[in-house]
């Protein structure tokens, strides 16, 4: 049994390789585009989605099979083609190198899995099964998503200017974390749920003072 290490992949800017052009390739590379990675994708044939992403510059788009050579100077490769034999080379050179790799479907082959996620701007949710059940995985996502709405996001973008503020002009770490414990803890989330922004503002100011003004 493999206990994972859980961690979040700062992949701005990185190569990220995919090898396979069809549906499960798409989803592989959407996620990846949306954490700012620049993706390559190899595969003799395109969906016609990611032809699209190719024909607007979007990906890399490289049309022909699997070689080494397509991992130089990739931070993680993903192997989504239907072949085991070709998935099987990528995953053996990919250890070879130390090159972070996911075998759709073959966790044994994988040096990372990747989990359902639950996003709402800065929060994410990840709910692994460690490759036991990643339907599982999907449908407890599924049945989180209504309890962490768009509120969530709203409520991280005000926090993120809040901590700007207290960390210039609260000294005291005690004080800090009170002021943050207060917020978090407060009825904030309600009500950017319900729409009362006045309040929210209300809230805020009633902890920080009026020095504070959102940004």
């Amino acid at each position: 049994m493999v206990d994972y290490y859980p961690i979040c992949l700062n992949l701005n800017g990185a190569k990220c390789l995919v090898v396979g052009g069809g549906k499960v390739a798409e989803r592989k590379v959407k996620t990846l585009l949306e954490c700012g990675a620049r993706v390559h994708v190899v595969s003799p044939v395109f969906s016609e989605w990611l032809e699209t992403m190719a024909a607007e510059g979007k990906i890399a788009a490289v049309r022909r099979t699997y070689a080494s050579t397509d991992l130089e100077d990739a931070l993680l490769v993903i192997g989504a083609t239907d072949d085991e034999k070709v998935n099987g080379r990528i995953a053996d050179d990919c250890h070879e190198r130390n090159i972070l790799v996911n075998i759709v479907d073959n966790p044994a082959q994988c040096t990372f899995i990747v989990p359902a996620v639950l996003r709402q701007g800065p929060l994410s949710i990840s709910i692994s099964t460690d490759g036991k059940s990643p339907l599982l995985a999907r449908r407890i996502r599924e049945e989180l998503e209504p309890a962490f709405g768009p509120e969530y996001r709203e409520f991280l973008d005000l926090m993120g200017n809040v901590r700007d503020h207290v960390l210039r002009t609260v000294p005291e770490e005690e004080k800090r974390r009170d002021v943050f414990l207060r917020l978090v803890y407060s009825d904030i989330i309600d009500l950017l749920r319900k729409g009362q922004h006045e309040k929210v503002k209300e809230r805020i100011n009633h902890v920080l003072g009026d020095g504070w003004t959102e940004s």
